[in-house]
């Protein structure tokens, strides 16, 4: 047998935490989460909002990060290999073929809706969109920028062209770059700046008062207080606890493989418990106390209630790249803060990307023996063609559609077949001891019993519900205009073929390995 290549390790705790929790922090923190939260009863969202925080997504935390040490050990970090001696059976690891398609199939539009936030720095800083005074003019901009719409703003798809072909060669660059010398790097510089724009901003949230004394009910007080004052009555409502949820899954970047990947690379008794709960702590002060603070409150003192609320409706991207500049437009140095604004969302764009992206390149390297060169071109070249059916079809559906069976079903699929695979496969003593090994602090005995009964049952729930009410509804063609059916079916076309194509190169690899023993 040839001698195993040595792995990658993480330069400092203090990387891995900040790659980690990078991870986690994207673009749902500062546009997902106020639109949640203000649509689902303010304050009273918060409350299923942390109940599912502590059952599900602490746990679940946990899980990922013991399921990536102990795959470590055994040279894996992609969740076929670390499925595969997790359980010893042979249809293992294709359960763990799901790991990559979710990060895969994120990453591919993922990369795009980043390469946007970049592209709005620039036009903020240079002023392009000022001038336009309301928000349906801003959306023409917006969609066409995106090339969904002819225009006189933008001439076809070029402008935005270029901005993905930078943040495309970005990612990639990072991920080239490898574990210490790129992703950590990328997280020790990006993260802090994140911090520090958002902290700026927020700031400049909360001293602006009422901007309009004519309209006292437009202000930042009230601003807040539409965000947070809880509407109790919401709570009888399903549908709230499950958007609670989904934005778990969302804020946490769980159920895709990706905080397997990077605990791979962690020495066998390397504390996981503190560092989980640090990065799901680091996590929730983004997104809770910074991405609470900017884009609602802001929203309503410049618009009012009313007007945000429907904005809030259009959704995330509607509320970031829409009304948002129209802010912008009527503060002093609003072409500064929108520069702040959109790179603090491309920062938490690009280290949630480059985490998607490594679970594969572990995958290749780990099972096939790829190079890191290797790994990055063929990597690379399949997201890099993947990515113009978005650009070009938009318009048509094609990303809703790869980001609901990946970007939302798909997530809670995978943490309860991992879930299952830790807790009752491998051993609920075993995965204890396995979380808990290394540990600079005691993790509560309930936990165990909550990552062992509480969270898959959760899980289940939120998967069914899903199931009858959307899933089945969107599989079936419901409510979708019939000039979007095709690129609809194109979409599933691709994202079964490439499901396929994991699973023969899962077979591949193993038989390729057998053959070497």
């Amino acid at each position: 047998m040839q001698e195993e290549k040595k792995r990658e390790q993480w330069g400092s705790r203090m990387g891995l935490i900040l790659a980690v929790a990078g991870n986690a922090i994207g673009l749902g923190n500062f546009l997902r989460f106020p639109v949640q939260a203000a649509s689902n009863g303010g304050g009273a969202f918060m409350i299923p909002y942390f109940i599912f925080f502590l059952l599900v997504g602490i746990p679940l935390m946990w899980m990922e990060w013991g399921i990536g040490r102990y795959g470590g050990k055994f040279g894996h970090g992609s969740s076929p290999g670390m499925f595969d001696v997790l359980w010893n059976n042979k249809i293992s690891k294709y359960f763990g073929a799901l790991g990559l398609f979710v990060s895969t199939v994120i990453m591919i539009y993922y990369t795009y809706i980043e390469s946007w936030t970049l592209g709005y720095s620039f036009l903020s800083i240079a002023k392009s969109y000022f001038g336009l005074q309301n928000f349906d003019m801003m959306k023409s901009f917006l969609y066409s920028y995106q090339g969904r719409e002819t225009s006189q703003f933008f001439d076809g798809y070029i402008t935005a062209y270029i901005f993905f072909l930078i943040t495309f060669i970005l990612n990639f660059w990072v991920l080239y770059k490898g574990i210490s010398k790129g992703i950590e790097k990328l997280a020790k510089i990006a993260m802090p700046l994140l911090f520090l724009f958002a902290i700026i901003i927020a700031i400049r949230v909360i001293t602006l008062g009422t901007p309009d004394p004519t309209h006292p009910e437009n202000s930042i007080a009230n601003g807040f207080g539409f965000i947070w004052n809880p509407d109790f009555s919401k709570l009888d409502d399903p549908k709230v606890w499950l958007a609670a949820a989904g934005q778990i899954f969302f804020t946490l970047s769980l159920g895709m493989g990706t905080i397997h990947a990077y605990a791979s690379y962690l020495k066998p008794k390397d504390d996981i418990a503190l560092s989980g709960l640090a990065t799901a702590s680091t996590n929730e002060f983004a997104e809770v106390i910074l991405g609470g603070s900017i884009a609602i409150p802001l929203s309503v003192a410049f618009f009012g209630i009313a007007t945000t609320t429907a904005m809030a409706k259009g959704g995330s991207f509607d509320l970031g790249f829409a009304s948002m500049p129209l802010v912008f437009e009527k503060i002093p140095f609003g072409e500064f803060f929108g520069f702040l604004w959109f790179l603090l969302l491309f920062f938490a764009g690009i280290t949630s990307s480059v985490a998607m992206g490594q679970q594969v390149m572990a995958f290749l390297e780990d099972e096939f023996g790829f190079s890191r060169k290797k790994s990055t071109i063929v990597f690379g070249s399949f997201v890099f063609l993947s990515i113009h059916f978005v650009i070009f079809f938009l318009k048509y559906g094609y990303l809703d559609e790869m980001d609901y069976w990946a970007g939302t079903f798909g997530l809670v699929v995978f943490a309860l077949i991992e879930s299952i695979i830790f807790m009752w496969i491998f051993g609920a003593e075993k995965a204890w001891d396995e979380i808990n090994s290394g540990a600079e602090i005691k993790i509560p005995r309930i936990f165990f019993y909550i990552m062992k009964y509480i969270t898959p049952t959760l899980l289940l729930i939120v998967m069914v519900w899903w199931l009858i009410n959307d899933a089945i509804p969107i599989l079936l063609l419901k409510n979708i205009p019939e000039s979007n059916i095709p690129y609809v079916i194109a979409a599933r076309v691709f994202m079964v073929g490439m499901l396929g194509l994991l699973f023969y190169l899962i077979h591949k690899s193993w038989k390729r390995k057998e053959s070497r023993v």
